[in-house]
């Protein structure tokens, strides 16, 4: 990999967005996520510590060109030390833009401890304003807990607050326009993701997916959506406009997020790190390079920086769910969910 590329690939690309995933645990058991009885947790000895983050991070800001940081999980507020880890790379990096995906359990108590630390934005997973298929999706009766922490980031200005929904077919396929009219008028950027082969269960099967045109197609028995002006670049979320049936002004924004029939992979700029300190140059690799390792045998933050961008320089053209992609018995789904990668 050329030293002077930052993260760049073989075929173009260069990452600026990290992706860190600050631990794998989870307190739901959403079904295209994870098992009912949950995942082997990671021993707390193998998760980074907030020095080793910041320190990740550092090497990914200082030497190899990361502009942007979201924090995932598993779920970050598990975390009790979340607001430590959040102030410490606040600190050293005053005017990185720092996210973070939840699913907002706890989130009520804590978003304005998390802004005072320097959190900048959220997203919040929310896939049924319905208690009762909330729960059936997420395992865990929880819906009201989720809609306080949503409530509770926007009053904390973690602005704009961005909901994402994976739709399931004959679950809650049918409350993509209720979820739209929701975000509207709560002023939330609302964001359809098609289910991906991540589950632990690995009972993913395309024909039973919810794509993004049959999203598009729902929403538009209720909205009119014209494509949003605005360049899309690396975003994986393509938007539309949101207007009435019958047109009149812009009522707000929705974007589809079709990483399975619509892939963006040649624009892709995310680089992801594991909560054990792993990188993984897409979000659907077999392959990882171990970090965290380096790093704590005494690594250089060049020496870090070496491996991370040999681990990019290798990163594949595609993820493999192009045609024929998941119609082909060539494709193998990665071993790991999505909870213990990191979204």
């Amino acid at each position: 990999a050329p030293a002077s590329a930052g993260l760049a690939d073989r075929h173009g690309r260069r990452a600026t967005d990290l992706r860190l995933s600050v631990i794998d645990k989870c307190n739901l058991r959403c079904t295209y996520c994870m098992p009912a009885a949950g995942l082997p947790w990671l021993p707390a000895a193998q998760l980074m510590s907030p020095a080793e983050i910041v320190r990740i991070v550092g090497v990914g800001v200082g030497e190899l060109g990361v502009t942007e940081l979201r924090l995932t999980g598993g779920e970050p507020l598990v975390r009790g030390d979340l607001e430590e880890i959040l102030a410490a790379v606040r600190a050293a990096h005053p005017r990185l833009p720092v996210s973070m995906t939840t699913n907002a359990i706890g989130l009520a108590s804590r978003a304005q401890a998390l802004a005072a630390a320097g959190l900048d934005r959220i997203n919040v997973s929310l896939d049924s304003l319905d208690a009762e298929t909330f729960k059936a999706l997420a395992r865990r009766d929880r819906l009201g807990d989720v809609l306080a922490g949503a409530e509770a980031a926007a009053a904390a200005g973690l602005s704009p607050v961005k909901i994402n929904a994976v739709l399931m077919a004959g679950v809650n396929d049918h409350e993509a326009a209720d979820l739209l009219a929701w975000a509207l008028r709560r002023g939330f950027a609302l964001r359809f993701i098609e289910q991906m082969p991540l589950d632990a269960d690995h009972g993913w099967r395309r024909e039973e997916m919810v794509t993004a045109a049959q999203v598009r197609d729902r929403l538009s028995q209720r909205f009119r959506l014209d494509p949003h002006p605005g360049q899309r670049a690396g975003a994986p979320a393509e938007l539309w406009e949101v207007r009435p049936p019958a047109g009149g002004p812009v009522l707000g924004t929705v974007g589809v997020i079709a990483s399975v029939t619509e892939p963006f992979c040649a624009a892709c700029t995310r680089t992801r790190i594991t909560a054990e300190g792993r990188i993984r140059s897409c979000l659907f690799s077999h392959e990882e390079t171990d970090l965290l390792s380096l790093l704590r045998a005494g690594a250089s933050d060049a020496q870090l920086a070496e491996l991370w961008r040999a681990a990019m320089w290798a990163k594949p053209a595609a993820h493999g769910m192009d045609h024929p992609g998941l119609d082909s018995p060539d494709y193998v789904q990665p071993e790991r969910s999505m909870s213990a990668i990191g979204g």
